[in-house]
């Protein structure tokens, strides 16, 4: 299998159920050229190991249904919260990072994303140190070619990560070792449409992205959830919506395929997997 990574590509998470030998075939089911998926349930348990026969099992599902190795991303579970007041929370919330980075290492997934958590026992500006602290900690001696990623938030409460400037500071405060892979940025369409950045028109477009290029840097940019969204802008709420359906609506997601600083990047949908197949087709219609 040949690592190719080429951009502007369009899939969707897709489930493990039953091993995650059987991702591959459900994405290539759904028409996905990329797909997100779990390594292990996202409300929490002992993850089922990889050894030799569940890795040889996922890698040969790959060659069977045309994927190569670094086709695919791994998302966190749910319920990590590196922000939280509570320090065997935040502890907790490093080991399982540090263990998704390991086992997506060892199934050659490209990108590990995570939400940052909430700050709301102990405010958003510890909150920022603490995630920074504990991405620094995750970090630490790590020699894995998967990268990770921090995702942008829709700001519900006080969930972290909600603003360029808010993950801007937190990049800048976390220290990598030489040689390891330093954290980069996951967008999402909805929860950055959801934080006020407007992506309903062209303009609209590449003004939240020259914006983003000015305060994190557009390199630092490496992939997108792409999500509709049920609420309207700046409303601080996590709501996806399928393709057009939504507030951002289809001229807003041809912008963005299009948008020529979105050039090098590959773009997931999280919509509900009754409609996924026509999100994905629409997708690929609208990048033209």
């Amino acid at each position: 299998m040949k690592n190719n990574h080429l951009a502007r590509r369009i899939g969707c998470h897709v489930s493990i159920a039953g091993g995650v030998w059987n991702a591959p075939k459900q994405a290539r089911k759904f028409g996905c050229e990329v797909f997100q998926m779990f390594s292990r349930s996202p409300q929490g348990g002992h993850p089922p190991p990889l050894n030799q026969t569940t890795l040889s099992k996922f890698f040969g599902a790959l060659e069977e249904y045309g994927f190569n190795t670094g086709d695919y991303v791994i998302h966190c579970p749910y319920f990590i919260n590196l922000a939280s007041g509570n320090p065997i929370t935040i502890k907790n919330s490093i080991r399982i990072i540090r263990d998704e980075l390991n086992r997506a290492s060892l199934l050659k997934a490209q990108y590990v994303m995570a939400h940052m958590g909430s700050a709301k026992e102990v405010g958003k500006g510890k909150g920022v140190k603490l995630v920074s602290d504990a991405i620094t900690q995750i970090l630490k001696g790590y020699k894995g070619k998967t990268q990770f990623l921090i995702e942008i938030s829709a700001g519900s409460g006080d969930v972290i990560g909600d603003t360029f400037e808010e993950v801007a500071l937190i990049l800048k405060k976390i220290k990598v070792d030489k040689g390891t892979l330093p954290p980069c940025v996951c967008f999402d369409t909805q929860h950055a449409f959801g934080s006020g950045y407007d992506l309903r028109t062209p303009k609209a477009v590449h003004k939240t992205f020259k914006d983003f290029d000015l305060k994190i840097g557009i390199n630092k940019l490496k992939m997108a959830h792409c999500n509709d969204s049920k609420v309207e802008l700046g409303s601080h709420k996590d709501r996806h919506e399928h393709i057009g359906n939504g507030r951002i609506g289809l001229k807003g997601f041809k912008a963005l395929l299009n948008e020529p600083l979105l050039k090098h990047i590959n773009w997931y949908a999280e919509t509900e997997h009754d409609k996924v197949v026509e999100d994905i087709k629409l997708l690929k219609k609208l990048r033209g």
